[in-house]
């Protein structure tokens, strides 16, 4: 038999029809000299802290760095998770072959990975790696299976990246809540998170400290358009107001130049996961972790491509395929209709195998999409439109730039008109979301301003004539705060804004994150409570401000430095560094950053209502201090929501029907019910269970089989489980 392993049941289906294993098992499709089986996430974790050492399960200031030896993975605690490992376990015993059908990226990879290294799997790998999950290229990948090591450079770049997330992560979150938590919250600190929070909070504070002022403008109308002074603004209104009486003593406007040049808007490039998420936002105000849910949705349903990829190009080898696609598009066929009456010509800006690693570009495949809700549909649309633009011509536009003069005082104007829309056809009549009022009255200036720039009449040199002088009173703007648009692009170029393609394709290889995490660092960032979304803007909390000023060691919180450690992520995946090196980097890098921040003056953090997920044990020698008594200070919210989960450590809690639990709870399996022994339990109870291990005493409890009332106290036992 040869062993299918796929990353998610839906999957498994899909592989186990196409490949002829319709048998149903249990935990497996079996048939056609196949079985083909499945894993839900992450079956298999490194190991925590007091997994090496006993010692390290408390968070004290002294144990840290925490270093393994040897980094080793074990199997989630998780009942679904052993079963179905055991399922895996087994068919792996007696197995000739086995075909890693994961998804086809570096977490696929490893989760794959490290489930066969678990299982002491012996037989040979081969390795499915498939763009979409069409019934074609199910086939096709089958018929040209890989060899597992070509992807031995992918696995330990996503071991690299796991055990950095580790080192960093786990020592620094210490690190900073031992010294500076004051016993209250949890400072998370993360190799991708804190750079992406010092973005936000250096914003905050150019905002922050930003002081409007008062500007003015002169301003003229000649021929019913506007001139503007090409003299420096003014903040003077006295001076402003003699500037226009200069103007109106010269009654009469000259043009001294008239320059019309024709140029091209170049067309849009085909979607990667990141340029998919800010359009999204700024079309839909979708947060970038909807827009992944949408897509990766609608590739599960085999209506789009492979989503979380950081390219915008396709293979050479695609271009044949793309008319059958065009021609499947059936709800487009007016904007494809135009393209079918040529050959698709092979444009260097959409098809490239140097630009393409594992991955191609987002596009449609040749499947017609049905049954999609509101929300898959826009997110499939944009994918459509972009994928029919790219291959229309160029929009034509005509760029016009007058100059004239009033006395001594030049003006200038400036005209653009679209003299052949060609890709812009595309959007021209595209669907548009409900907008709120104040986004509708931004698109109405939009259109009236694009409106007012395309309306020039033609001016001769020399021509003059008599014109209307104004003030224009105005106030300076404070820097725009990010939205998740432009923060995924700042991830994405380390900062930098960018606004050419060629630029920001360069400056990838030295962004933070990947596409694919991208959207939960945000998502953390404001569960964490260092930012609060306000519409569509992100602004830094007073915590994250402080967290960030507290950071003294750069290369925690600089975008710019943390991109060259993903950059050598990148370059293990290609084999053009070593995984070992960059292990022996992090752990310097963790050495020198415990001792730099141990000998750190202790500085006040503003915390929020973010618990300690265990209990936070000082130093011996400041435990035998004497405290003074403080003064009691008013109770703060307690946000459950915002804790962490004690059994995984890795997610933060969520509110259900009847219990609170690990928002990874399908592969976690931690609970708290809201109700124990018959006595409701109040956030501070939970509370206390989650950050001191027991509550205090409470009446009314009811112990089965009993009709008295006792009191006691719960106690969060080590299997996780609550007990008297």
């Amino acid at each position: 038999m040869k062993v299918c392993i796929a990353e998610k049941p839906s999957v498994a289906k899909d592989i186990a029809e196409v490949i002829g294993a319709k048998q149903r098992k249990d935990g497996y499709y079996e048939g056609n000299g196949y079985q083909v089986t499945w894993t839900f996430g992450h079956f298999c974790t490194l190991k925590e802290p007091q997994d090496y050492t006993p010692e390290w399960k408390s968070w004290r200031l002294s144990a840290l760095p925490m270093i393994p030896s040897n980094f080793g993975i074990k199997l989630i605690d998780n009942s679904g998770v052993q079963k179905q490992f055991g399922v895996i376990e087994n068919l792996l015993k007696d197995c000739e072959e086995v075909i890693n059908c994961g998804d086809a990226g570096q977490e696929g990879e490893l989760i794959q990975r490290w489930v066969l290294h678990k299982a002491k799997c012996k037989a040979p790998v081969k390795r499915l790696w498939i763009s979409s999950l069409t019934e074609q290229a199910i086939k096709d990948g089958f018929a040209n299976l890989k060899d597992s090591s070509q992807f031995d450079n992918l696995y330990a770049a996503g071991s690299a990246r796991a055990i950095g997330d580790w080192l960093l992560g786990i020592n620094a979150t210490r690190l900073f809540t031992t010294k500076f938590g004051n016993g209250k919250a949890v400072l998370s600190i993360g190799r991708v998170q804190t750079p992406t929070l010092a973005m936000l909070v250096q914003r905050q504070k150019e905002i922050n400290a930003f002081k409007s002022a008062d500007y003015w403008e002169l301003k003229t109308l000649y021929r019913e358009v506007e001139f503007t002074a090409t003299i420096e603004r003014i903040y003077n209104q006295e001076r402003a107001q003699k500037g226009l009486e200069y103007l109106q003593a010269n009654p009469i406007f000259t043009v001294t130049s008239f320059e019309k040049k024709e140029g091209k808007e170049g067309n849009p490039r085909l979607f990667d996961l990141t340029a998919l998420q800010v359009e999204a936002n700024k079309k839909y105000g979708f947060s970038a972790e909807i827009t992944l849910k949408h897509v990766q949705n609608l590739y599960e349903k085999k209506f789009v491509t492979y989503p979380r990829v950081d390219t915008t190009y396709l293979s050479e080898d695609l271009h044949p395929k793309v008319e059958g696609i065009l021609r499947s598009m059936q709800y487009y066929q007016a904007l494809v209709a135009p393209l079918l009456l040529s050959p698709i010509p092979k444009l260097k800006t959409v098809f490239d195998n140097n630009k393409v690693s594992d991955h191609h570009a987002i596009i449609p495949t040749d499947v017609l999409p049905t049954g999609l809700i509101p929300d898959e549909k826009r997110v499939y649309d944009l994918i459509a439109r972009r994928f029919i633009a790219v291959f229309y011509p160029e929009c034509k536009i005509s760029n016009t730039t007058v100059l004239g003069v009033v006395g001594k005082v030049e003006f200038k104007a400036t005209g653009k008109q679209i003299l052949e829309p060609g890709w812009r056809e595309v959007y021209a009549n595209e669907a548009k979301a409900k907008k709120t009022d104040e986004e509708k009255k931004e698109e109405d200036k939009d259109e009236k301003k694009e409106e007012e720039e395309r309306v020039m009449p033609v001016f001769t040199v020399g021509e003059s004539g008599p014109h209307t002088p104004r003030i224009h009173q105005g106030k300076t703007s404070p820097p725009k705060p990010y939205t998740e648009a432009t923060l995924l692009r700042g991830m994405e170029t380390a900062g930098k804004q960018v606004e050419n393609e060629e630029m920001r394709d360069l400056l990838k290889e030295n962004g933070i994150g990947r596409p694919s995490t991208r959207a939960n660092i945000i998502e953390t960032l404001i569960k964490r409570n260092y930012v609060e979304k306000k519409k569509k803007t992100l602004l830094a909390t007073q915590m994250g401000i402080d967290l960030i000023d507290t950071i003294q060691n750069e290369l925690l919180k600089s975008a710019e430095l943390t991109g060259t450690w993903e950059k050598k992520l990148r370059q293990i995946e290609k084999g053009d560094y070593e995984l070992e090196t960059f292990k022996a980097e992090l752990i310097q890098m963790v050495i020198d950053l415990t001792n730099e921040v141990k000998r750190n003056a202790y500085r006040q953090i503003a915390i929020a209502a973010t618990p300690i997920p265990a209990p936070v044990e000082e130093e011996e020698s400041a435990k035998k201090e004497a405290k003074p008594k403080k003064p009691k200070e008013p109770k703060e919210e307690i946000n459950i929501e915002a804790l962490t989960c004690p059994k995984c450590k890795e997610h933060l809690l969520k509110k259900g029907n009847s219990a609170y639990g690990c928002a990874n709870f399908k592969v976690c399996g931690f609970k708290i019910p809201f109700e124990v022994l018959g006595k409701k339990l109040t956030d501070k109870h939970i509370y206390d269970l989650l950050s001191k291990g027991k509550t205090g005493k409470i009446k009314g409890l009811r112990i089965p089989g009993s009709e008295e009332e006792t009191e006691g106290k719960l106690v969060m036992q080590a299997d996780f489980n609550i007990g008297l």
